[in-house]
């Protein structure tokens, strides 16, 4: 009874997980279930909800659960030099051995996986900074730092932080590369500008490619096996041969040691270890102590290749790791395989979606272990129709093997047998249409005639209905002149009020820019209908941003609840003009003095405010001496 209790509600959290990944697009299918059970249960308790249908049905009535459902879900631990030995490998040993093997003048390109609010970016842009200078790190240095986390990653792009957090810097980093405001520690900006944030799922989105560096520190651990190999596969595409991988303090690849090789087991850096070709692979066999059994393999091998080679079917064979490492002469012939597409990656090729879409067929061979034949599947080659019988079957060293090598996929050509089946079933339906022919041509040849003087009559009618139908278009096109020309005016005025209206815009925006302060212009409902690039340069937010948004509703660091009161009395026609000054907060986050002026918006009459110039500029401080 307990046990299919359990079941239900393992059933019921996948569906929970399903909903999740339809509604918000976050696919934890691949996560650790143990993990993802004890922190949505975190969240449930939070709520007094003691069981994951509930919670579900709790998810569909309030859509507002779902940020602090994934804030517990992605918890962001991570910090700056974390693991500061690993850290000081890295910049020691590692990175001069990356840069040593590296031309002066060619670029350097790193990777931060899951890097939350983006201590770990920054941390290897101060490293790459004191090894290169800033010169150099400017000109050659890109790093991409992404996350599924949107929360975290706007932290990161702001790249502010208290003073707990740079703890592991020393003072001479802190002061070099921090701006102390307030109470809050912001790095260097023409640094920041070198470091790419964005939102990658590193399930299901592509990975960054031609790496030196990839950091991506005690992330696959909250995943399961299946897709930390899948992932760590993406990983072994995405770095460059010399390239090196990251990892925290708990996370292992001993499982997966043919993808990469350690450079420091005890910091977990690695490198990528190069798949082989199938030369390389036959070579290790070659390599025995024996001569004469040496001999021996190497005449099996050369008999199994030329048995494999002279196959009448095209057939290649796929491993395990998804590469093409077998192709005989007719499927070389057939489907134009070089020689370098042997040890490539078989979805790299078109042939694994041309003629038929074999990558999915592929993974559902893995799953159910059995062969799958797919027939009549259509080629069209050289001017030509071709049509394949195409068989994929699992391989596996014997019976009983429970891993699989890989898989063979041969193709036979049956167009000559669809050709003569389609011929005789032509053949078939002729010979039963032709009586039918027969016996309703004698019936068609009595009517003809029929039909031939009723046609005559029709003529004749269609002739009348003709001229008519001609008086009528003349009608019609006379018509249409007129109404061509009218349009054509009407084209003539729209023109010269667009440009009107052109020019008087730009005569508008020269005025506004001219100021040299912030501008903003709002209407009776306070709407904000001009806003000007001294406005941007002040509070940090562009014009298209808010554009047609309330001033009220706006937070730029500009007590707007002070200027509601003098803007009314300008919509009343109380003041007309007014200067305030307010503190207020710029965009890079420092307080200053604003000195405000309040100007009403007069209409055509006079009388009528229908808006009202705010123009902002901020007040120098006066020292003392």
């Amino acid at each position: 009874m307990k046990n299919n209790e359990e079941h239900e509600q393992n059933r019921i959290f996948e569906a929970l997980l399903e909903y999740l990944k339809e509604t918000r697009g976050f696919d934890f299918t691949g996560y650790k279930r143990s993990t993802l059970k004890r922190r949505v249960t975190k969240r449930m308790q939070s709520h007094q909800i003691d069981n994951f249908g509930d919670y579900l049905d709790y998810l569909e009535v309030h859509p507002e659960e779902f940020e602090p459902l994934f804030n517990t879900i992605l918890i962001n631990v991570t910090g700056f030099f974390r693991d500061p030995e690993a850290w000081n490998y890295l910049q020691n040993q590692t990175l001069p051995q990356l840069l040593q093997q590296k031309d002066k003048q060619d670029s350097i390109r790193v990777w931060s996986a899951g890097c939350a609010s983006g201590e770990e970016a920054y941390s290897i842009a101060i490293l790459l900074v004191e090894i290169l200078g800033f010169e150099q790190f400017r000109q050659r240095v890109k790093i991409y730092a992404t996350d599924v986390d949107e929360e975290a990653l706007t932290q990161a792009r702001w790249a502010r932080y208290d003073a707990k957090a740079l703890e592991q810097l020393s003072d001479e980093w802190r002061q070099r590369y921090f701006e102390k405001v307030g109470n809050h520690y912001i790095f260097r900006s023409d640094i920041r500008r070198m470091v790419i944030f964005g939102r990658n799922d590193l399930v299901q989105n592509a990975p960054i490619s031609r790496l030196d560096l990839l950091i991506c520190r005690n992330t696959l651990m909250y995943f399961n096996a299946e897709t930390q190999k899948r992932i760590l596969v993406r990983f072994n595409f995405a770095v460059n041969d010399n390239g090196a991988l990251f990892l925290g303090k708990a996370e292992m690849l001993l499982t997966n040691s043919n993808l990469f090789r350690p450079l420091s087991l005890q910091h977990r850096i690695f490198t990528k270890v190069p798949k082989p070709k199938l030369n390389d692979r036959l070579l290790v066999f070659a390599q025995s102590g024996n001569e004469e059994a040496s001999i021996r393999l190497s005449e099996r091998l050369r008999l199994r290749e030329a048995a494999f080679n002279s196959s009448p079917v095209a057939q290649i064979v796929v491993d395990a790791s998804g590469y093409l490492v077998l192709a005989n002469m007719n499927a070389r012939s057939m489907f134009d395989i070089k020689r370098q597409d042997i040890g490539k990656l078989f979805r790299d090729l078109e042939l694994s979606y041309r003629p038929l879409e074999l990558r999915s067929i592929i993974d559902d061979v893995y799953r159910d272990r059995t062969s799958i034949l797919i027939n009549d599947v259509v080629r069209d080659h050289s001017d030509t129709t071709q049509y394949l019988d195409v068989q994929i079957t699992p391989l596996q060293e014997n019976d009983n093997s429970v891993q699989l090598l890989g898989v063979s996929i041969s193709f036979n050509d049956v167009t000559s047998y669809n050709q003569l089946q389609n011929k005789f079933k032509a053949s078939t339906q002729e010979l039963e249409t032709v009586n039918e022919e027969l016996q309703s041509s004698n019936e068609e040849l009595e009517t003809t005639n029929e039909e031939l003087q009723s046609t005559n009559e029709e003529l004749e009618t269609t002739n009348e209905e003709l001229q008519s139908t001609n008086e009528e278009l003349e009608t019609m096109n006379d018509e249409l002149e007129s109404t061509n020309e009218e349009l054509r005016t009407m084209n003539e005025e729209l023109r010269l009020r667009t440009e009107e209206v052109n020019q008087a815009n730009t005569f508008l925006t020269s005025i506004l820019e001219s100021f040299q302060t912030g501008v903003i212009i709002v209407d009776r409902e306070f709407n904000i209908i001009r806003w000007n690039q001294d406005a941007e340069e002040l509070w940090g937010v562009s014009s298209d941003e808010v554009q047609n948004k309330s001033l009220l509703s706006l937070d730029i660091g500009l007590p707007v609840d002070q200027l509601l009161e003098p803007i009314r009395k300008c919509f009343q026609g109380e003041e007309n003009h007014q200067i305030i000054t307010v503190d207020a907060i710029n965009r890079r986050g420092q307080s200053i003095q604003c000195r405000v002026t309040l100007q009403s918006l007069k209409g055509v009459e006079e009388a009528q405010s229908y808006g009202t110039i705010i123009l902002m500029e901020e007040v120098e401080n006066q020292g003392d001496g």
